[in-house]
């Protein structure tokens, strides 16, 4: 066998398998696909890369759409790199919105592509074949998530394989970023690939600058505030910011707020960490540095003073994307959170502040949190589940949260350590998007804190699975308090003494009877444990990490809660 013949054995045969190397060699590692009748040349370009040891992306099935969009979310997130994700047409592409409107309002990159009902009806491979095939046809499928997608884009032809691909993975990881769609009709999947040329990335948009002039009078209303506060939901996405805000909340002697946290933007036992909740220290504020929180406070129950200046900040500070939105900016500055601190710093100088008095109020409500988890309650509590879990985990272990951990009860230092779920709130993020962290970050221990409500909209069965089936240890913890708690507040908070708020059971909030979630995860061959009593928690989760760090396999503990 020559080497020419040998070369021109392992050229691409179809489009589909060139799309695969392509994504490959761009660090795309994994597909996550939930495939259907518009697979064929995927499945077939995935068997031939496996037959000769061609670098393609390994392929996870995903028996739900969630799974596959959450987990490729759960990937990037950890390693700043958008994978892919696969649907089929329409109908996969309409289970996967939940999960990529998530994606959008958390500026995760990722590339889901979907599949297109073969255009030709017959006279060409990939023509249509089945009767599925006219009635999953849309005018405009893209047209259902356009909203929450960067850009989309259908392949029309080999030709454009190379350019639309590149351009897909630029625009997703150029700031602010987020999810691309690119649909595959089966007959150009199944086409010969061209020759289009040796290959010309194309790279994303750098973050960009804060403005000079805009910095300077920042700057200097922030050095000449008598009470600074900083809050922040995500600036610490970039794992360099933390250290950075903790440099600037020492040289303003400013209290800085996690609010709502969707990851690690300030140690929690760092001398001005001021807390997760905004209402201690935003009365009597003079000057608020809004940096990366898209909801700094409650208009409707927290006060701002009336002479305060406030100044949003970060990659895209007035979130042009949402509809409405009336937080004051009397400064807005647009840029990379990096960057804008590295400038305030900068111009700032280096003299720190003195502030013991902000330092006791943020010790003060530092202890609060860790007091009230310091013996077991009579009853189970999130607080104590919570504190139980932050003391059995490994330090260097990292935190998915769909909501119910307590961060108070926690100690939480490390940058990239902790995940909180989007702003878009829609439910069945956590475990998968923990399943992709751990296939992210294979060394690393990694922790689903998930709501019961959560257990069930994640699809769990198909997320056990693929756990079980991908040997992705990773333990989950359902906080189980049989309901979805949030209906249950809001419902309490609008009407304090209406007809609900006095029911024995508040209409459309209770689960019950719940499944034994640790008996759904058992069925799937994942290790499951119930737990009621506080003071047998401990040994419980002991034992659930046990199955995780000892025999590497995923476990769940389902912990029963009273609130």
């Amino acid at each position: 066998m020559t080497d020419d013949h040998v070369s021109h054995d392992l050229a691409p045969r179809t489009v589909a398998e060139a799309w695969l190397r392509l994504l490959a060699a761009r660090g795309v590692d994994f597909l996550f696909a939930n495939s259907g009748t518009d697979f064929p040349p995927i499945v077939e370009a995935l068997a031939r890369a496996a037959e000769l040891g061609l670098a393609v992306p390994r392929a996870v099935i995903a028996p739900h759409e969630n799974v596959a969009v959450s987990m490729a979310h759960g990937h990037a997130m950890v390693s700043g790199r958008a994978q892919a994700a696969m649907v089929h047409v329409n109908v996969g592409t309409a289970n996967s919105i939940a999960g990529l409107i998530n994606a959008e309002r958390d500026y995760v990159p990722m590339l889901l592509a979907a599949g297109r009902t073969p255009i030709l009806e017959h006279g060409a491979p990939g023509a249509r074949s089945l009767n599925i095939h006219w009635a999953q046809e849309m005018f405009d499928q893209a047209g259902m998530l356009r909203e929450t997608v960067r850009w989309d884009y259908e392949l029309r032809d080999p030709r454009q394989m190379r350019v639309v691909t590149e351009r897909a993975l630029a625009l997703a990881h150029s700031a602010p970023r987020g999810p691309v769609y690119l649909t595959l009709p089966r007959e150009v999947l199944a086409m010969k690939p061209a020759g289009d040329g040796p290959p010309q990335p194309v790279a994303p948009a750098y973050p960009c600058a804060p403005n000079p002039a805009a910095l300077a009078v920042v700057a200097g209303l922030l050095h000449g505030a008598a009470r600074p506060l900083i809050v922040t939901a995500r600036a610490g996405a970039d794992t360099a910011v933390p250290d950075l805000l903790a440099a600037l909340a020492a040289r303003l002697g400013a209290p800085v707020v996690e609010y709502r946290p969707r990851h690690l933007n300030l140690a929690s036992g760092h001398a001005l960490h001021g807390g997760f909740e905004v209402a201690p220290w935003l009365p009597d504020s003079d000057v608020v540095l809004v940096l990366e929180c898209d909801v700094p406070w409650m208009p409707a129950t927290d006060r701002l003073a009336p002479d305060a200046v406030v100044i949003q900040a970060g990659e895209d500070p007035l979130q042009a994307r949402y509809p409405v939105r009336g937080f004051p900016s009397a400064h807005t500055l647009q840029g990379a959170p990096r960057l804008i601190l590295e400038a305030l710093l900068a111009e700032l100088g280096p003299r720190a502040r003195n502030a013991p008095g902000i330092v006791q109020r943020c010790a003060a409500i530092r202890q609060a949190g860790l007091d009230a988890v310091r013996s077991p309650p009579a009853r189970m509590t999130m607080a104590w589940a919570s504190a139980c879990l932050d003391r059995a985990r490994a330090p260097d272990s990292l935190l998915v949260n769909e909501y119910p951990l307590i961060r108070s009860a926690m100690h939480t230092s490390r940058p990239g350590s902790f995940f909180g779920s989007s702003p878009a709130g829609a439910l069945g993020w956590g475990m998968p998007a923990a399943m992709g962290a751990k296939l992210a970050a294979p060394g690393c221990e990694v922790i689903a804190a998930i709501g019961d409500g959560s257990h069930i909209f994640a699809n769990p069965v198909a997320c056990h699975q693929v756990a079980a089936t991908e040997r992705v240890a990773v333990l989950s913890v359902v906080f189980n308090n049989g309901g979805w708690g949030a209906v249950d507040r809001a419902t309490r908070a609008m009407y304090p003494h209406g007809h609900a708020t006095r029911a024995a059971v508040m209409p459309l909030t209770r689960l019950a009877p719940g499944p034994r979630h640790a008996l759904v995860a058992e069925a799937c061959g994942v290790a499951g444990f119930t737990c009621a009593d506080p003071a047998l928690l401990p040994e419980v989760l002991e034992r659930a990490f046990g199955v995780v760090r000892g025999e590497r396999k995923a476990a769940l503990v389902d912990v029963v809660c009273t609130a």
